[in-house]
């Protein structure tokens, strides 16, 4: 890897999901059963931009006081809104910066779907990535290390080349690297954002939405 602060990469795309890919529904979740949906939520991140949504994780932290990662599953209500408030200033101050979110409802996926979840994950992500790396060479991908492993077959990265090389005919090359999000700031500003879209879908606890929804594109799978 080149060092010195040169990257070769043209964007990072940073993913990270909110529910799990369950299909339990006869209990609640987090007792017994699985979430109703499942949120991805991609950052598209020009390198140049890479430091911007780090600064507002870091921001909290410092105005917080929080010393471990703190997830947004854990925040309050008003610290949820005013992260959700300081990420669409982030978008208007660069409208470079990017921000999709597909959210599937699991209720209604069929049954031999249901034998191998991992392959709706990697769906999902097809349906997002290649409206944003058409005209780039090279992206870095990078997921949580932590979160849901995408197991059945290819890996994602793999799955999500070959569907940009052989369906699409695009010349991007990814790069997978995956990082752990307890010390990366940017996958801490996605699993926000993902929570905060998930909530409404899943709880129906709309005010974050409600701020988020007309800045960012948000997709529904299955509904």
């Amino acid at each position: 890897m080149p060092t010195s602060g040169f990257s070769v990469f043209s964007m990072k795309i940073y993913i990270d999901e909110s529910g799990d890919l369950g299909w339990k529904f006869d209990l609640p979740f987090r007792h017994g059963g699985s979430s109703r949906n499942l949120a991805l939520t991609l950052l598209f991140l020009p390198d140049i931009r890479d430091n911007k949504p780090r600064k507002i994780i870091a921001g909290l932290y410092s105005k917080y006081g929080w010393v471990k990662e703190k997830k947004a599953s854990t925040a309050s209500a008003l610290q949820r809104i005013e992260f959700c408030e300081l990420a669409i200033a982030l978008l208007h101050k660069y409208p470079d910066i990017k921000i999709d979110v597909i959210i599937a409802n699991k209720t209604n996926v069929q049954s031999h779907i249901r034998e191998d979840g991992n392959k709706l994950y990697n769906y999902m992500c097809g349906l997002v990535v290649p409206d944003y790396v058409e005209q780039e060479p090279i992206v870095e991908w990078i997921p949580d290390k932590r979160s849901i492993k995408v197991t059945s077959g290819n890996s994602l990265a793999d799955y999500l080349q070959i569907k940009l090389w052989f369906d699409c005919a695009y010349k991007t090359k990814i790069i997978d690297n995956p990082r752990e999000s307890h010390i990366d700031y940017n996958l801490q500003f996605v699993d926000w954002i993902s929570h905060c879209v998930w909530l409404h879908f899943e709880h129906s606890v709309s005010d974050p939405f409600d701020i988020l929804q007309s800045h960012i594109r948000i997709r529904r799978l299955f509904f």
